[in-house]
């Protein structure tokens, strides 16, 4: 497993993929995922890795940026919201001290103050020896807002899975049809009892160096796990349909409108397709550390396990 400072490729470098078909979906594990249907894509460029600690500091200090956790939320956006959440600050996981029941986040979830990109656990944590690490606390604007300093883009869905199954045509996982290969581990998720048993081998349950596991056959690194990655559409329950004659081609999401929780009916704010998983999937909570699985995220959210990395699309590819 490679440390922190063993990494001798840039970051920022990627790969071509010459797009085509592919399968997209999966059938039998959530509903949300299916169905299994053939979509064609444009070829384009991928991060090899999510971007890191070390790339958003240069954004950073090259354009000022501030992050939405870094800015306190106005109450106005926010009705009800808990006085507890009106400063800055970040969601950030925290092991429980046994087993639990698996129904409520809030038992592992809770907003702490000062917690942002540089402070990933909380206003007193640093990143200092977490450069190559992903980074996290990052809302989608502040994705897109580094994209486009890197004049790239963030990847569509498809764009997004069709990386992530690195060739692997049907299969489960990006690395084959088991989630142990001959006892090996293939990506950053929990390993143990989610979420206060975890049995990795260095004792942490966080995140990782970008390289610190195999990449996928396409050359890259923690398309599974990690953290959650952004993508740039809107999230819809209903995916494209599955077609014997069609095949869809250079797919988007849903729209805006659709993509409003109806749980939340008084906040009015989109949801995005977030994709891969994180550390904090586990066999027994959260198996989504799979490249067709997919959760939707509140585009303003933030939180210790999500961030993303950039395509680039541009007349050669695409």
């Amino acid at each position: 497993m490679a440390v922190a400072g063993e990494i001798t490729a840039p970051t920022r470098e990627m790969v071509r993929l010459p797009g085509g078909v592919f399968r997209m979906g999966c059938d039998h594990f959530y509903p949300e995922e299916r169905p299994e249907r053939r979509i064609r894509l444009s070829a384009f460029q991928i991060d090899r890795y999510p971007v890191t600690n070390r790339d958003f500091a240069c954004f950073v200090e090259s354009t000022g940026y501030r992050t939405v956790a870094e800015i306190p939320p106005d109450p106005a956006d926010y009705p009800g919201l808990h006085p507890d959440m009106v400063g800055a600050g970040s969601l950030v996981f925290e092991r429980a001290p046994g087993p639990v029941p698996l129904d409520n986040p809030a038992r592992w979830w809770s907003f702490s103050p000062g917690a942002d990109w540089r402070h990933p656990t909380g206003a007193a944590s640093a990143i200092d020896d977490l450069m190559d690490h992903p980074v996290v606390h990052i809302a989608h604007a502040d994705a897109q807002a580094y994209a486009r300093w890197a004049g790239k883009s963030l990847p569509t869905e498809a764009e997004w899975e069709y990386a992530a199954r690195g060739g692997m045509e049907g299969a489960d996982y990006a690395w084959g049809e088991e989630l142990n290969p001959r006892g090996a581990i293939m990506a950053n998720y929990w390993r143990g009892t989610f979420p206060y048993s975890n049995l990795r081998d260095d004792g942490g349950y966080r995140t990782t160096p970008v390289a610190a596991f195999p990449a996928n056959g396409y050359g890259l690194h923690d398309m599974i796990g990690n953290v959650w990655e952004w993508t740039d559409d809107w999230w819809s329950e209903a995916v494209h349909p599955a077609s014997p004659c069609c095949v869809a081609e250079d797919p988007r999401g849903g729209s805006l409108a659709a993509s409003l929780d109806p749980e939340m009916p008084n906040i009015a704010i989109g949801r995005k397709v977030i994709k891969g998983g994180s550390h904090l999937c586990a066999p027994n909570y959260c198996q989504r550390y799979r490249p067709a699985a997919r959760a939707p995220q509140m585009i303003d959210s933030t939180t210790s396990h999500i961030g993303f990395r950039c395509v680039l699309r541009s007349k050669h590819d695409g």
